[in-house]
């Protein structure tokens, strides 16, 4: 069985426990991932699954893709990716993986791809203290000084410096699974997951269950 699933978070609600306590829930939508090639050490050099989920209109494919799926005989779908196995040979082309399968799941891990905003300061980026509020200080929202001297007359890699925020890659680790539809292939995690609205997500089993 494949560890991972991918699907569309659909945005954040809530639901009632069994103890009749609020639970904030994220809802993903995991529609069945099929696995649309089968990548060997011989062939590929690794071990793994490319898997396709979404629909796709056949007209709104390109060449290279439509003829990609024609060789594996499948239908077209609009996201494609891949996930690591230990062993590729145990999966078939065409096979489904779907939310049924995180029924026996108790804790998940959630990546995805965090909100952008921007280029941003030290100080809304890192949370940096800033200098005086007063207008006799010079010093506001500036870092400060980040470089050396004459040795090494260079500023290091690594320092904590203004630019792009957020657009990360980001895993949110050991969350709950609340709820399972697999009517309408639903997940109901507790908490919140990297990203917005429509934002594709992977699904992961927790190692530690």
């Amino acid at each position: 069985m494949i560890d991972s699933i991918y699907g569309k978070k659909l945005g954040m609600t809530q639901i009632f426990a069994e103890d009749d306590t609020v639970v904030p829930v994220t809802v993903v939508q995991a529609e069945p991932n099929v696995i649309c090639q089968v990548k060997t050490t011989q062939t590929d050099g690794y071990e793994a699954v490319q898997v396709g989920f979404g629909a796709i209109k056949a007209s709104k494919v390109n060449k290279p893709m439509k003829g990609h799926f024609d060789k594996q005989g499948v239908e077209p779908k609009r996201y494609l990716r891949e996930i690591r196995v230990e062993n590729a040979g145990e999966y078939n082309v065409g096979d489904e993986n779907t939310v049924a399968s995180f029924n026996e799941a108790v804790k998940v891990d959630v990546t995805g791809t965090s909100k952008g905003k921007g280029f941003a300061g030290v100080m809304k980026r890192y949370g940096f203290r800033g200098g005086p509020g007063g207008h006799g200080a010079h010093f506001h929202r500036a870092p400060g000084s980040v470089g050396q001297c004459a040795t090494p007359s260079r500023v290091f890699k690594g320092v904590r410096l203004p630019g792009q925020m957020g657009c990360d890659t980001v895993t949110v680790r050991n969350l709950d699974v609340v709820r399972i539809d697999e009517e309408q292939n639903l997940l109901l995690i507790k908490g919140a997951i990297p990203g917005g609205k429509n934002g594709i997500v992977r699904v992961r089993i927790a190692k530690t269950q």
